[in-house]
Parts: C-alpha cells; structure tokens; sequence
C-alpha cells in the first residue's frame, strides 16, 4: 500500500463539493418479464474538476455541445457492471454519465477517480 493518504484532501471543505447525488441503476425482472431499471439516488461528496470541459461540436447536421468531468471520490461509482448500468451523476444542475473509473483504494484509505459525459448533448 502506499504511503500518501490522499483521502486526507478529499475531505478537505476547500476542496470537498458536496452537491453531488449518484442515480444508480440495477436491472431487474418485471411481473411480466422484461427487463426494468430500479434506479436509486444517493447523495456523495467529492472533488470535481473540469476534465475537456465543454466542447462545441460542428457536424454537417448542426452543432451539438459535448462535455466532461473529472470527479475524485471516495464513495465508489460505476461504469457499469452485469446486472447494473452506468452510474449518472448531478452535479449543479446537470447530469453525466460515469463512462470510466479509475480504482486508487491503495492509496491510504483509497478513491476513486471517475471520468463522466455529460447527457444529452446539447445542439
């Protein structure tokens, strides 16, 4: 395990974005056998920081906006699993998708760094 705890900063209310709320969402099978997301909200803190930010798209249709975040957290959010889909998370007023998590529980008392896309696009 290594040395550096960098949980200690993660806590830190200088840091520390509280807003944030995970929509969790697990398949489950209905009374007449199709497939149905049971989605859960649950509110989290973490460190939120701009990953390619928010992006103009010119496409020959139109332009659309595309946009992502970068959130360090210890509370341990999904790209999607069997059974599970993507975690979304709102965060100030919008909703990402969780497309890619990085597992750091190594690090003192461990975290995770999730990249998330924003939804929909916008355009």
């Amino acid at each position: 395990m290594a040395d550096l705890d960098v949980t200690e900063i993660l806590f830190d209310p200088d840091f520390m974005d509280t807003g944030l709320v995970c929509k969790r969402g697990a398949q489950v099978i209905g009374d007449d056998g199709m497939a149905v997301n049971a989605i859960s909200n649950t509110p989290f803190a973490g460190v939120v920081t701009s990953d390619r930010g928010d992006l103009l798209e010119r496409i020959a249709t139109g332009e659309r906006v595309k946009g992502s975040i970068t959130i360090h957290t210890v509370f341990p959010l999904s790209d999607g699993a069997a059974g599970q889909t993507a975690d979304i998370v709102s965060w100030r007023g919008r909703d990402y998708t969780v497309t890619n998590v990085n597992d750091y529980q190594h690090f003192g008392a461990g975290f995770v760094c999730a990249t998330c896309e924003l939804i929909p696009l916008a355009g």
